[in-house]
This record gives C-alpha cells, sequence and structure tokens, in this order.
C-alpha cells in the first residue's frame, strides 16, 4: 500500500514539470534529480530534492510602430519608380535622414525621414512601383533620446519544454551550462547549418564576424571556406575537330521588362502630342562663320570653366528671333480657342540618357548672354547624366531644339512636346564642296535644320520667315550681336 502512495505521489511531481516559456517574466523551474530509494515508512516528502534555474526570456524594447508613406509629390503624380534604398531592415535613423530616391515620370526626388527610430519593415524592392499614400516603411520609434534598439534578443530565445512520464531523461544544471557553451557564437541557424555542412566549427570565427556585434554572416563562412580549400589546377583540354559535330550555340531567351521611369513619361507625352497635326520645314545653313568664332573664342571660354559649343549660339540665336515671331512661343488650350503668348523664353533641348529621352530646359534665355547659357546648358548636362534633374529643370518649356547631329544624321522629322507649338532638329555639321560669291569651289561647313510647329495655328510661311532669320543669325554671328539686347 505504501509503495502504492510513494509511485502516485512521484508521478504528480514528474507532471507538475512540464513548462514551455512563451512569457517575458522570470519563471523558477523545479528540476527532479536522481532521488535514493524509499524505505517503507519514511515519509515521502522529506526526499524531494529539486534544483532550480531562472530562466528568462528578455523581451526587446519596444515602441510605437508607425508607418512611413509616401507623400505626394505634386504635379499629380500618383505613383513613382523605387530607384535606390539607403537603409535597410534594423538601421537607426533620424529625421531628414535619406531613406530612398524614387523617380517620377518628370524628375528624381529623395525621400527623407520624418521620425527618429528603426527600420522594421521595407515595404518595396529596387524598382518596384509605389504609390503615393502607400507606406514606403515601418519605423519602431525610440522612446527616450537614450534609448536604442536592441538586437540580438531573439537570438538567445528557446522554447523549453520538460517533457513527462515515467522514463525521461532528467537535463542538469551542468548540461545545460555545456549546451550553452556551443551558442557564444552569434549566428542564425542557416549560417550554422552551413558551418556544419562543410565541417566548420564557428569557433574558429570568433572575432571575424563582419556583422553586428561581431555576428558570423554567411559571406564570412563562404570567406573561410575559399580561403581553406586549395586551388584547382586547370586540366588540359583536348582539342577535337568539330567539322562533323553539330553547333550548340546558346541563344537567350526573351526579356520583358515594364515601361517605367521617363520612358513611360515618354509614352504618355508622346502619345497625347501626336493628336496634333504637325508639318515640316527643311533648310541647309552654312555654319563657316560659326566655326571660325568659335574656334577663336573657345579658349577664352574655357578659361573660365565652361565648355563652349555651338549650341549655346544656336539657343541664344532662337531667342532673338522669337521676338520677332512671339506665335511660336505661345500655347493653345485643349479646346483650341486660346493662344496663351509666353513672355519667358525657356529654350529645352534634347538630351540622350541611360533613362531615356529627357528635355531640360534653359528659363529666361531672353535675359542671359551667350555665356550664361552656356554655363547653364554645362550644369542642366552635367546633372541628366548623373540623373539629378529636378523637376522644375524638366518642366515649363516653350520651344525645344533637338542636337541630334551630335549623335548622327542629317535629316530629321522632330515631334513637339507638349504645350509646345515648335521644335527644331541639327544635323550634324559636315564639310562639303560649295560656291561662294564669284562661282568658285570652296570648302563650307554645312548643317541641316528640320523644324515641326503645330499646323492648327502656325503656317508654313510663319515657319519659314523665322527659319530665314535664324538661318541669317547663324550664318553672319556679327548680325546676331546688333539685335540683343
Amino acid at each position: 500500500m505504501l509503495r502504492t502512495i510513494v509511485r502516485q505521489t512521484t508521478r504528480t511531481i514528474s507532471r507538475t514539470r512540464k513548462l514551455t516559456i512563451n512569457t517575458g517574466s522570470c519563471v523558477t523551474l523545479p528540476i527532479l534529480t536522481k532521488r535514493p530509494m524509499l524505505a517503507v515508512g519514511q515519509p515521502t516528502h522529506r526526499h524531494r530534492q529539486y534544483q532550480y534555474r531562472c530562466i528568462s526570456n528578455t523581451r526587446p524594447v519596444s515602441g510605437e510602430v508607425v508607418q512611413f508613406t509616401l507623400s505626394d509629390i505634386g504635379e499629380g503624380i500618383r505613383e513613382v519608380n523605387v530607384k535606390e534604398w539607403y537603409i535597410k531592415v534594423g538601421d537607426v535613423v533620424k529625421q531628414f535622414d535619406s531613406i530612398c530616391e524614387v523617380q517620377s515620370d518628370k524628375a528624381s526626388v529623395t525621400i527623407t525621414s520624418r521620425y527618429d527610430g528603426v527600420i522594421t519593415k521595407m515595404y518595396h524592392e529596387v524598382d518596384d512601383i509605389a504609390l503615393v499614400g502607400n507606406p514606403l516603411v515601418d519605423i519602431e520609434l525610440e522612446e527616450g533620446a537614450s534609448v536604442s534598439p536592441t538586437s540580438g534578443t531573439q537570438e538567445d530565445h528557446h522554447d523549453i519544454e520538460v517533457a513527462s512520464g515515467d522514463e525521461h531523461s532528467v537535463q542538469t544544471m551542468e548540461t545545460i551550462g555545456r549546451q550553452s557553451e556551443s551558442h557564444k557564437v552569434l549566428a542564425t541557424p542557416a549560417v550554422r547549418r552551413l558551418a556544419m555542412e562543410h565541417n566548420i566549427n564557428l569557433n574558429q570565427l570568433i572575432g571575424f564576424g563582419s556583422g553586428r556585434e561581431g555576428r558570423v554572416l554567411k559571406e564570412d563562412v563562404l570567406n573561410y571556406i575559399n580561403k581553406t580549400l586549395p586551388p584547382e589546377t586547370p586540366t588540359p583540354m583536348s582539342i577535337q575537330p568539330a567539322l562533323d559535330k553539330k553547333l550548340d550555340i546558346p541563344v537567350e531567351q526573351d526579356r520583358v521588362e515594364p515601361i517605367r521611369g521617363i520612358r513611360k513619361a515618354m509614352v504618355k507625352s508622346m502619345t497625347e502630342v501626336l493628336k496634333v497635326p504637325h508639318f515640316g520645314y527643311c533648310d541647309e545653313i552654312d555654319v563657316t562663320s560659326l566655326v571660325d568664332l568659335r574656334s577663336k573664342v573657345k579658349e577664352v571660354v574655357q578659361q573660365k570653366g565652361i565648355k563652349f559649343s555651338f549650341m549655346p549660339v544656336f539657343i541664344k540665336a532662337a531667342s532673338v528671333a522669337l521676338l520677332q515671331y512671339p506665335i511660336l512661343n505661345s500655347s493653345v488650350d485643349s479646346t483650341c480657342q486660346n493662344i496663351t503668348y509666353k513672355q519667358s523664353h525657356n529654350i529645352g533641348f534634347a538630351m540622350d540618357t541611360t533613362q531615356g529621352l529627357v528635355v531640360p530646359n534653359i528659363k529666361n534665355v531672353q535675359t542671359l548672354s551667350v555665356f550664361q547659357v552656356a554655363a547653364e546648358l554645362n550644369r542642366l548636362m552635367m546633372q541628366g547624366v548623373e540623373g539629378k534633374l529636378s523637376h522644375e529643370d524638366l518642366t515649363g518649356g516653350t520651344f525645344s531644339l533637338s542636337n541630334i547631329g551630335s549623335i548622327g544624321g542629317t535629316y530629321a522629322k522632330p515631334v513637339l512636346m507638349p504645350r509646345e507649338v515648335a521644335i527644331g532638329a541639327l544635323g550634324k555639321i559636315q564639310i562639303l564642296p560649295r560656291f561662294d560669291s564669284n562661282d568658285r569651289v570652296v570648302k563650307a561647313h554645312v548643317m541641316n535644320i528640320s523644324w515641326a510647329a503645330d499646323h492648327r495655328i502656325i503656317d508654313g510661311a510663319t515657319m519659314c520667315r523665322f527659319s530665314n532669320l535664324w538661318k541669317m543669325y547663324i550664318e553672319n554671328p556679327a548680325s546676331l550681336v546688333l539685335d540683343l539686347k
């Protein structure tokens, strides 16, 4: 009878030892050790020997998590393309720190943080489309100025379960201590598995971890493997005649990519503009005098740090000619009922960039000298190459020139820019034989110009007269000086 009571008491004690730690509090867990056999008549409760261990599950410092949304950029922009991330999950950010760079159909914008805290989630990858009003990242706000985000608490967290039953293995304090020694190296389970597959003891990488707080990353293990493996010796390949064999030439698969960024803006603007009836006009211009003038002033301008080309003269000559024909610097409303004559000559020029065609414009050319136009042209070209053209640089144009001749070609068929009524395309300069005033064959520098205009409000005669005036300024640069204000 007494043996039955002792056995029941032991089972009751064993059942109380099942415990799973899943809270943030400190729990004292009794671990039953091996007991001496009870003698008949001895009280059983005096021989219950326990060892205790305080198992702690540390809860990380947590603040309020807020969603950092993409604000309205303006100009009716509803979506942008994520070009580059400056942060990653786990990074600490402060107010005004750069979060990412986005590209709309008009400009590139850098998004900055409005909060102090830690990045906990990123909603987009590079080249994804982000909508205005939708979240970009989640930020866990700091609880105080001295609070720093904790890391690695989940690395040391384990769900501990003590099994019950008559036959089980009892884990003592010494066993727990031996197991904890193998977790001194901070590494994720995936990294530990990789090290185990290659028979690498992670203790050998202590001090070489490149992660936060010395954490061993996958790259650290791979670098260790590459350093320890002997270099492979190339085996000589036997050369066999392949005349009787069919050539197996790999063919790449077709690649499909979405239209984004500047190319998407081109689709929208060109589709809209091609609804306008265009007409074209072409002519030939002798730029020999302009070539001589450039060779004389080129060194003087370069001493001021400005690269001088023919384009500043073309732009300034167009502005002076527009003073005589202001209708070419106008715009028409959507119903074609009213014409707006623009007082500012914001002359755009087409640029070929890695992201597509962009047309920045030089503001108020009518108030600038040729040297000032060259300086602004250099700035916009530098910004375009770096992909940093602002929204202001790309909007507000009233007249455009496209220097397609810098790439090649003589004639072109330019397409109007939105809300403009005229555009010119410049061909390449060629050295060709021409007759002078004495009927002698001379060497001449010849360039072709191709104009296009909105035939709803511009007639061919107006375009022809404007082109003749612009041509006179280019062929006789001295006449351009006389008309400058």
